[in-house]
């Protein structure tokens, strides 16, 4: 093996097309693409200069000149593809949610530790610079007793029936497609919930169109979180201690813009991004420093985390009455 992993991509829908991008971009190596056709296959890696094009997911997991590869499915076919891919040598970089629940996510971790790789949730947002500096800041004690965060992802998506965010089958619906991000940011900054109270509003199709949770936390913390596809709102993350408090701009879980301001209402500190790309190289970096250090189980975001935060989200389903076919 090089020095840098050899990448392979493995769909090649749209947020295919941006992580891709963002390693070409960055000078990551890019080497496969694995579609269900090969003319899909050749189309994606004509746009990428991508030397080997598969027309199937086994094809792919069989190349031999791939080390690593982006999962970027549908959810409830991530459980699969990382399991052929794991079984094949390969380390993976699932797309968040990591699964469809907690069940597969720990089947994906023990399969993983078993084979000797590396499986990863590529939840980006915790890879980015001004998460970073959040998580610095909270360290450094700045803003004191950290009590609240107060985040929201939403987006007006479409509203055919026939359309994935909409289609339960496709593990379509708010929770899962966009109230992962705040459920992981709550993670991030306080850990496992101690108690969960979940809310939700549902479509004809019975996806969930809007879904609004709070945790709570030992010592009176709290994380309030609203998500949907049927509204736009800010899109804004505020983390509030008993000294100061971050106030992220849209889109909080994008590259952007923070300030840190006092309880007096000084702002002690601007924090702009500057990236290359949108921003998912940083991720990638991630996964190829940790095999390159021999950590499989990883570390801002280890494996046994993201089937927490799965098993976080199906006590929210298990709230609000949300099931996914075959389960």
């Amino acid at each position: 093996m090089t020095d840098r992993l050899r990448w392979g991509i493995l769909a090649t829908g749209g947020i295919a097309h941006a992580f891709t991008n963002d390693l070409r971009l960055n000078g990551f190596t890019v080497q496969a693409v694995g579609s269900r056709t090969q003319a899909s296959a050749d189309a994606f890696a004509a746009e990428f200069e991508i030397p080997n094009a598969h027309g199937s997911y086994e094809s792919l997991a069989g190349d031999p000149e791939v080390d690593v590869v982006y999962v970027s499915t549908p959810h409830p076919l991530h459980a699969g593809a990382a399991r052929l891919l794991l079984e094949a040598g390969k380390h993976v970089l699932v797309e968040k949610p990591f699964t469809v629940n907690a069940r597969e996510a720990q089947e994906i971790a023990d399969l993983a530790a078993s084979r000797g790789l590396l499986a990863l949730e590529a939840m980006w947002t915790r890879y980015l610079p001004h998460m970073a500096r959040v998580r610095e800041i909270i360290a450094e004690g700045t803003l004191g007793e950290v009590r609240t965060l107060i985040v929201d992802h939403t987006q007006k998506l479409s509203a055919d029936p026939a359309h994935r965010i909409n289609a339960l089958e496709l593990g379509g619906g708010a929770l899962l497609d966009l109230g992962v991000y705040p459920v992981s940011f709550s993670w991030d900054l306080f850990g496992a919930p101690l108690t969960i109270q979940s809310t939700a509003t549902f479509k004809d199709t019975g996806a969930d169109a809007q879904i609004a949770n709070i945790f709570g936390y030992d010592g009176g913390r709290v994380a309030s979180m609203l998500s949907a596809t049927d509204t736009l709102g800010p899109n804004t993350a505020v983390v509030i201690g008993t000294e100061a408090r971050i106030e992220i701009d849209p889109v909080w879980y994008t590259p952007t813009s923070f300030r840190v301001i006092d309880a007096d209402g000084a702002v002690l500190e601007e924090f702009r991004s500057e990236v290359t790309g949108r921003g998912m190289h940083f991720q990638a970096e991630a996964v190829e420093r940790l095999v390159a250090e021999g950590d499989l189980r990883g570390d801002l975001l280890t494996i046994d985390e993201s089937v927490a935060i799965m098993g976080t989200l199906d006590a929210i389903r298990e709230q609000i009455g949300l099931r996914y076919p075959g389960e």
